[in-house]
């Protein structure tokens, strides 16, 4: 009797091991030209650029020109959304990034790999682009 509630109990004490590693703080791009922030959005997790470490071709005041919706074209790029609705998802997070080069959005994965490392994937259908981000000092 005591060996199957033995493991029952180390079955919820490793349950923990399966949650995501937090992956709130800043971040540097892989490029190295743009730190993100990642925090709290209401019931998601979002990232915002909040730092240029390589000034955009229209330097600082750069709006979001490539953007699909014209709507949106004229929003600054400093402190715009980049990624989006991010929810735990066993040991990553899911969400939306949104890549400001292209204009275009992408179903995302991200995971912390290490307490300086994030890896980031775009995704369109299957096919994935991963990044790695490391953390700002």
């Amino acid at each position: 009797m005591k060996k199957p509630v033995l493991a029952l109990a180390a079955l919820l004490l490793a349950s923990p091991l399966l949650a995501a590693q937090p992956v709130e703080g800043r971040w540097v791009t892989e490029e190295r030209d743009a730190v993100i922030t990642i925090g709290d959005c209401g019931k998601s997790l979002c990232g915002r650029i909040t730092k240029f470490l390589v000034a955009p071709p229209q330097g600082v005041d750069q709006r979001d020109v490539n953007n699909r919706n014209a709507s949106l074209r004229n929003r600054k790029l400093l402190g715009m959304p980049v990624l989006t609705g991010f929810m735990e998802d066993g040991d990553e997070w899911r969400g939306q990034i949104y890549d400001p080069k292209s204009g275009k959005t992408y179903r995302s994965i991200i995971r912390r790999l290490n307490a300086t490392t994030l890896q980031v994937k775009g995704c369109l259908g299957p096919f994935c682009q991963t990044q790695t981000w490391k953390r700002a000092r």
